[in-house]
């Protein structure tokens, strides 16, 4: 059996978008993908919105916690998946980069949080049927 290909989520403050994708990307694979998420200057916690519109979906971030974005995690993934952290990420050659240009949910009403994680979840979802489709 093939090794589980590995994705890395990372925004600016790994509070709100990366946490998201991470989240629902791990939940909809369900074991067919690793997941990691990091942040090229992260927060000192996750954007209580972010939690509050992932527990909608049954998801729970309340113990997850913003992370610093290492070389080691850009050199393990098979795919980077970058959310506005511009020139900060770390570039490999070979390595499979994707740009996803999403608002950032800092300062934003719920309501606006939650279509950012409804605009992730169809990426996640298109994403995962790519890497991973169920046989």
């Amino acid at each position: 059996m093939p090794e589980n290909p590995e994705v890395l989520f990372v925004c600016v403050h790994n509070a709100g978008r990366s946490q998201m994708a991470a989240a629902l990307l791990h939940h909809h694979g369900q074991g067919r993908v690793t997941v990691h998420s990091a942040g090229s200057a992260p927060a000192d916690t996750i954007n209580p919105a972010v939690v509050t519109v992932m527990a909608e979906l049954g998801l729970d971030l309340a113990h997850e916690f913003p992370k610093p974005l290492t070389t080691e995690a850009v050199q393990a993934a098979d795919v980077v998946i970058t959310m506005g952290c511009g020139d900060a990420c770390p570039v490999f050659p070979g390595k499979r980069y994707l740009d996803w240009n999403l608002d950032d949910p800092t300062g934003k009403d719920i309501d606006d949080v939650r279509a950012i994680r409804d605009a992730i979840n169809q990426r996640v979802r298109s994403l995962l049927a790519e890497l991973a489709p169920v046989s």
